[in-house]
């Protein structure tokens, strides 16, 4: 009887440990979803950025050949 009873204990023991396990696990998943969420919008600005600098770049490119056919008009 006192074997089963210790058994028991130590299934409770190890019933135990796995809550605490579980419930570690789903505190680390919450947090690395707030990560994700947060390095997800950090992509989001960045890639905007890189296509206002295109956008920018783009605009400076076709000035300066407008300016350069400008100056090929005077010198023909």
């Amino acid at each position: 009887m006192s074997t089963e009873i210790d058994q028991f204990d130590i299934l409770e023991q190890k019933i135990d440990s796995l809550i605490g396990v579980i419930t570690a696990l789903r505190k680390e998943k919450e947090a690395l979803a707030e990560k994700t969420q947060i390095q997800e919008e950090k992509l989001a600005d960045l890639e905007g950025q890189v296509e206002e600098l295109k956008t920018g770049r783009d605009k400076a490119k076709q000035r300066i050949i407008a300016l350069l056919e400008k100056l090929e008009q005077i010198t023909v």
